[in-house]
């Protein structure tokens, strides 16, 4: 008859070695503000990070641009490079930067929330199997030992 030892002898589960790690080293909270100037600080960094990175505030730094345009022109090349360098690049584009890192953030943020999913549904499935796989060890364990004990009745002698 084999024993639940001579089975486990066929297959050692071994978990992956992230699991183990996960374990060890949990993820760690963000630390906390301390201060209220600190959470002022962050919070008004924020609003005006967030006004700053739109399209609206891209449009109203060009128009606040275009006013010296013309002021530019006439003080000559390296008045007008400098307008453009200095006032039209740094003013208007980085208001399109921030608007182009937040949709390509968005994406980004979509895709790990995907893949999250996806993880978790292969996970599922990878469990959903070993539940199975575990049902039919027990069946073939009951048969196994049924056999065994058919075998070892019919090789007994016949009782007297």
């Amino acid at each position: 008859m084999e024993t639940e030892s001579a089975r486990s002898a066929l297959f050692t589960h071994t978990p992956h070695p992230h699991i183990a790690n996960r374990k060890q080293h949990a993820p760690k909270a963000a630390a906390a503000s301390v201060g209220l100037a600190q959470r002022f600080n962050k919070a008004l960094g924020v609003k005006i990070t967030e006004a700053v990175g739109t399209m609206w505030c891209a449009y109203l730094f060009a128009a606040l641009a275009l006013v010296s345009l013309p002021q530019a022109i006439n003080g000559g090349t390296a008045t007008l490079v400098a307008w453009i360098a200095q006032t039209f690049i740094q003013l208007v584009l980085l208001s399109i930067i921030m608007v182009g890192q937040k949709i390509a953030g968005e994406a980004t943020d979509k895709r790990a929330i995907e893949t999250y999913n996806d993880a978790e549904a292969v996970l599922h499935e990878a469990l959903q199997i070993q539940q199975h796989l575990a049902a039919q060890d027990a069946i073939l364990m009951k048969l196994t030992e049924a056999l065994a004990a058919r075998e070892a009745s019919s090789a007994s002698p016949p009782a007297a």
